[in-house]
């Protein structure tokens, strides 16, 4: 029974050996498929074996080997089919209690029944209870089998016990093994490093474990082998018992399939160690991936919305030291990327079983770095180019600063004299030499290396210059001819006439606007591309030449006109195709399903916020405004009149103008969404969204240059009136969204700011207040110091606030205004000149129990200020008599005639008017009227209040 157990464990070790040492995913036993009767009939009709029927007490199964001659040469593959047949007829119950065998050996020798005993025992396939064995019936066969028995029984008390515990420990440590096997094999590698950390601590403890149990299992073997070696050693009997050496020969190969079998799962473990620290190293890579590439994304995002190439020099290098901060400040997110890449070389040169998915990461890093050094590369070159254009201007308008003083500093008299005219012909001369016609060349020259560059504003300045330069040229030029005639005459008693060096200073060619495709251009911008300077001078022959004929002149502004309505046109179309592309590229996909998972928490619901009502903007212009303007492509000069007809549509512009700052808030803290920056790369966009969202911003101030250009070629012609009506009704739209963005950023006001009526007019004026009632030490300190306030004329009321500069960029940089105090219209008065000062006037209250002096920038903004302050108290003074008129009208009608001693309502109510009128009127009938209360002193000399 026991070497039948040993058997099988050793069996099943054996197939856990092969099976690691393949390295299989899994550990089983192999599986005895039953067999049928039919497929064994000629194998079971030998009846060397067979199922009796009986039971044991406790019901197992009886199955009988009778006395069978030739039983050992039985092959081995009949003997296992028979067992494995007769084996699985019984219930899996009663087989697993075990089975009884009986063994029928009466007539056979002892060693035979040995040998018979073994190889059942061996090949026997399901569990053992009993086995019964008939041994010889001869008298000296039953000496020797109870010599042998008696003789080995002691032996069998003591090793059998011992060995079966080790087989025990053995078929444990196999099960173990299997089932340990089979978790490792099972694991999904887990996706983040801190999962991926916690599988490969708690894999190596129980591989510690596992290895524990293994040497426990080989140091009871070892410690059964050596009991068994010294009970041989032991024994009386001379000679080598079989069952001694059967038993050692069978801890032996149990031991050295334990050795197999911890080599082969040494082997199994150290590949699944090295598959857990790849996959941990990935998730590092990976980890480190994603945050690198989340800042150079963000980085070269920035760098592209550097588009600017500046105004000015000293825009120029500001813009330079932005660009260098940028790029110092991404160095370390650039090399941290270079390292990052490096690293995943390295794991490919590892060979690491994820190379597939670390290659193109390590190409993406490379990418990305590749791209923001060539962009920061561009972006200098650029600024670079700009920066040198803006100096080579700046020379050229020095140049002609300078020619500007010498023409005005050279003394006229002396020039009539024949010396005078020589010593200033070679003061021109000289000064030509440094020099007109080379500089003009060289501005040519730069115009065309860096024409790529240049926006309109920037080509409108290096116009200008050129003109100036021109301008320059020509005065130089007439001056030297008059110098060289007044040198080669002799001297005449002529009185000189000094020329006025402000007329010097004045360019006295026209600015040029923008012309395109003239009859002397083929294409739009011709004449620019020719070179700025002779397109000057092109510009000044057609001037002299068109000053010849009426009709040509006249031809020519309508040619201008066509090309300023094409331009209006042009531009409105394209326009409306930005914000559709907007509307459907990015508003249209926030409430796309499919891009839901892209949203940042911080979006949601916020479409309102963030585009504002441009629907409604797309909506007028696609389907009213762009319309009628095409109706004016033949009489370009009447389009005053489409813009009077929608005037009251542009308010929709003030809407989205004061919604501009949630939307610039709501931009800065979700920019780096990924669903922007999907949207962008499916639209093809350079830009990004916050570009198109100031779109129509740049739009409505658009109108009022295309105005001034229209008007400017318009007028003599019969449109002339509406183009500056309408020129005017856009300004004031711009003016009302500029005050209105101020309006919204006064904090502290408790009421409501649209109970105080329109809001006329604002801004910063320096505040000195005196109160008719309040302490000595308040009037004192009124005298010297100012306020400094920022006021808003309403139709009810006049706002004093505390202006705060922001901090910030875009519209955060626009300022915030802190609540001071009000004053209601209804009790205003104002003095329109304050002694000593053209930009003061006074508005007092309340019968000037209060007087605030206030200080203008200018006299001309005073004067607007003063004028908007009577329309007001004008306005409430001629309500405030029609109200007392009809009030005295329903009295007169509803009450009965007074008597002729009491006073009527309406005598009283004339007698409030008539004050009323007196309070209002007084200051604004004197011219340079004085209020009678204490002004503050003048300043000293040098100290400005």
């Amino acid at each position: 029974v026991t070497v039948s157990r040993l058997s099988l464990l050793c069996r099943d070790l054996w197939a856990l050996w092969l099976l690691l040492k393949a390295g299989a995913d899994e550990i089983m036993h192999q599986d005895i498929v039953p067999l049928c009767a039919a497929d064994i009939q000629d194998q079971l009709k030998k009846r060397f074996a067979y199922l009796s029927g009986g039971r044991g007490q406790d019901g197992s199964p009886v199955i009988t080997f009778p006395d069978y001659p030739a039983f050992s040469e039985i092959p081995d593959k009949e003997f296992q089919n028979v067992m494995t047949y007769l084996t699985s007829i019984p219930s899996l119950q009663d087989a697993g209690i075990g089975f009884i065998l009986v063994i029928d050996r009466r007539r056979d020798k002892w060693t035979s029944v040995k040998a018979s005993v073994l190889r059942i025992a061996a090949s026997f396939p399901a569990n053992l209870q009993l086995v019964l064995v008939l041994r010889p019936t001869g008298f000296f066969q039953r000496t020797l089998s109870d010599i042998a028995f008696k003789f080995n029984r002691d032996d069998f008390k003591m090793k059998v016990p011992a060995i079966e515990s080790f087989a025990l420990m053995v078929k444990q440590t196999a099960q173990m093994l299997q089932s340990f096997g089979t978790e490792l094999a099972e694991t999904e590698l887990p996706n983040d490093v801190q999962s991926t950390s916690s599988v490969l601590c708690a894999h190596t403890e129980k591989k510690d474990k596992a290895k524990e149990d293994l040497r426990l299992a080989l140091k009871e073997g070892h410690s059964v082998l050596e009991s068994l070696g010294e009970l041989q050693a032991e024994g009386s009997e001379p000679g080598v018992n079989q069952d001694q050496l059967d038993n050692q020969a069978t801890v032996q190969r149990l031991l050295a399939q334990l050795n197999e079998t911890e080599a082969a799962f040494d082997e199994f473990w150290a590949k699944h160690q090295q598959k857990l620290e790849q996959c941990l190293q990935l998730r590092h890579f990976e980890q480190g991936f994603r945050e690198v590439k989340a800042i150079l994304d963000a980085v070269c995002q920035k760098v592209a919305t550097f588009t600017d190439i500046g105004n000015s020099l000293a825009h120029v290098e500001h813009l330079l030291r932005d660009l260098a901060s940028c790029e110092e400040k991404s160095g370390v997110a650039v090399e941290r990327a270079r390292a990052l890449s490096l690293d995943g070389e390295q794991l490919i040169e590892n060979k690491h079983y994820a190379v597939d998915s670390i290659r193109p990461k390590c190409q993406e890093l490379r990418h990305l770095c590749d791209q923001f050094s060539a962009e920061i590369v561009r972006r200098r070159g650029l600024l670079s180019k700009s920066l040198e254009l803006h100096r080579r201007l700046e020379t050229s308008l020095k140049w002609c600063d300078e020619g500007i003083y010498l023409l005005a500093s050279q003394p006229v008299d002396k020039c009539q004299s024949q010396d005078g005219a020589e010593a200033a012909l070679q003061e021109i001369e000289k000064f030509l030499e440094t020099s007109a016609e080379n500089k003009i060349q060289e501005l040519n020259t730069i115009y065309k290396e860096y024409e790529s560059i240049l926006n309109q504003d920037l080509m409108e300045h290096v116009r200008k210059v050129f003109q100036k330069q021109a301008s320059m040229e020509e005065v130089f030029h007439r001056r030297q001819a008059s110098l060289k005639k007044l040198a080669a005459r002799q001297t005449r008693p002529v009185q000189p006439v000094a020329p006025r060096p402000e007329a010097l200073a004045k360019s006295p060619c026209p600015s040029p606007g923008i012309r395109r495709g003239s009859e002397n251009s083929s294409s739009e911008g011709g004449a620019l591309r020719r070179g700025p300077y002779r397109r000057a001078k092109s510009e000044m022959s057609e001037s002299r030449q068109g000053r010849g004929s009426a009709g040509e002149e006249e031809e020519s502004l309508a040619i201008l006109r066509r090309h300023v309505m094409s331009e209006l046109l042009d531009t409105e179309r394209a326009y409306v195709e930005e914000l559709l592309c907007v509307l459907e590229g990015y508003a249209a996909e926030m409430d796309n399903p499919l891009m839901a998972h892209l949203l940042s928490t911080g979006l949601h619901n916020k479409k309102d916020i963030l585009f504002g009502n441009m629907e409604e903007i797309y909506h007028f212009h696609n389907r009213i405004f762009l319309r009628e303007l095409e109706n004016y492509t033949d009489c370009p000069e009447l389009v005053g009149r489409c813009f009077l007809e929608r005037m009251e549509d542009f308010q929709i512009y003030e809407k989205y103008c004061q919604n501009k700052p949630r939307s610039e808030s709501l931009w800065r803290q979700c920019s780096d969404c990924p669903f922007f920056q999907e949207c962008q790369r499916k639209l093809d966009h350079k830009l990004s969204l916050d570009s198109y969202l100031l779109k129509p911003v740049q739009r409505i101030t658009k109108y009022q240059l295309l105005l001034k250009e229209m008007l400017k070629y318009s007028k003599n012609c019969e449109g002339a009136e509406d183009l500056q009506e309408a020129l005017s009704s856009i300004l004031g739209i711009l003016k009302a969204v500029n005050d209105s963005m101020h309006l919204i950023a006064i904090t502290g006001y408790d009421g409501n700011l649209g109970d105080l009526g329109k809001l006329l007019m604002q801004g910063s004026f320096s505040v000195w207040t005196d109160h008719k009632r309040g302490h000595t030490k308040v009037k004192e300190l009124a005298r010297f110091k100012p306020m400094q306030r920022h006021l808003f004329l309403h139709e009810k009321a006049v706002l004093f606030c505390k202006r705060r500069e922001e901090n910030g960029e875009g519209y955060e940089k626009a300022p915030s205004y802190s609540y001071k105090q009000s004053l209601n219209m209804a009790a205003v008065g104002i003095t329109e000149n304050v002694k000593g000062d053209a930009k003061k006037f006074e508005i007092w209250y309340n019968a000037r129990e209060e007087v605030y002096i206030v200080q203008a920038p200018t006299p001309e903004i005073k004067a607007a200020w003063v004028n908007e302050i009577r329309k007001v108290l004008t306005s409430q003074l001629q309500a405030c008599r029609e109200a007392s008129q009809h009030r005295a009208l329903e009295q007169s009608q509803s009450l009965p005639l007074p008597a002729p001693t009491s006073t009527s309502p309406s005598q009283g109510n004339s007698r409030n008017l008539k004050k009323l009128e007196e309070r209002k009127t007084d200051p604004l009938r004197l011219e340079g009227y004085v209020s009678s209360a204490p002004l503050p002193q003048p300043p000293e000399k040098g100290k400005e209040p």
